[in-house]
């Protein structure tokens, strides 16, 4: 059940705002006696509502008169402070992020060589934006086939709008498509590779036949492959994340001449 509490209010001061909308204006030892608020504490409860915009008081009164603001206006002013802290906590947690993101550093793994793997659209979708999200040189993208198991149009999308984020921090990205898979993109998506990110330094989209699998390649010594289901392409597919530079090399080395014969994309 909603209560004022969720709109920042204390007890007390929730029991003397909703005994003020009962009894209309009214002296602070009647609303101690309808609110129950203790006597010894109702004026500091009155203040702070004063302070909230929720009150309104007749000082020439003998003894001193309060009454609530309407409702529908209280409401707005409580909400107005709910937002107002809320940004500035958002504000304050983004500077700390800022702050730990030049603090904190991921090392190599020790031997060299790590792997993971997400099993399931939504899994394999986040684990593929958060390596995106970490490339800090350069980039491969290669799509061969229509990726399974998800909205190509949502997902697209996503991707498009993490790459243009890695292009404006200096990531250089090179993406080879088949024709399939371009003939598969929703028309929206494919603008967005042709027209917005095109324009942007350091972006590149070609096209060429014979790419079967879909993998990325990322600065060189990680690689993000995606796996189809082996026994229904229409069934979420997995993606296997490799940090090895020997490996990541010799996929990179299969690239090159594909990226070589492949023509410049374009869309509709």
């Amino acid at each position: 059940m909603a209560s004022l509490r969720d709109l920042g209010l204390s007890e007390y001061e929730a029991r003397a705002y909703r005994a003020l909308l009962r009894t209309g204006p009214t002296t602070a030892k009647d609303l101690s006696r309808a609110s129950e608020v203790p006597m010894g504490r109702v004026y500091d409860v009155l203040n702070s509502l004063e302070q909230h915009n929720l009150v309104r008081s007749q000082a020439a009164s003998r003894p001193k008169k309060y009454a609530a603001v309407e409702p529908d206006a209280a409401l707005d002013r409580l909400l107005d402070e709910k937002k107002r802290e809320l940004e500035t906590q958002a504000e304050q947690y983004e500077e700390v992020v800022a702050d730990l993101s030049t603090e904190l550093d991921a090392g190599e793994p020790v031997d060299g060589q790590f792997w993971t793997a997400a099993v399931g659209a939504e899994e394999a979708t986040d684990l593929l934006l958060e390596r995106i999200a970490a490339a800090e040189r350069r980039m491969v993208v290669v799509v061969g086939a229509p990726a399974t198991g998800f909205d190509l149009g949502t997902i697209g999308e996503r991707v498009a709008a993490e790459l243009e984020s890695a292009l404006e921090r200096g990531v250089e990205i090179r993406v080879l498509l088949s024709p399939e898979t371009v003939d598969a993109l929703p028309r929206s998506v494919g603008r967005r590779y042709t027209a917005d990110l095109s324009d942007m330094e350091g972006f590149e989209v070609r096209t060429t036949g014979g790419v079967d699998g879909t993998f990325n390649v990322f600065d060189g010594i990680e690689v993000c492959i995606e796996v189809p289901h082996p026994l229904s392409g229409d069934e979420p597919f997995a993606m296997i994340d490799v940090k090895d530079a020997e490996f990541a090399t010799s996929v990179a080395e299969e690239f090159e001449p594909q990226w070589t014969e492949a023509e410049p994309l374009s869309f509709g």
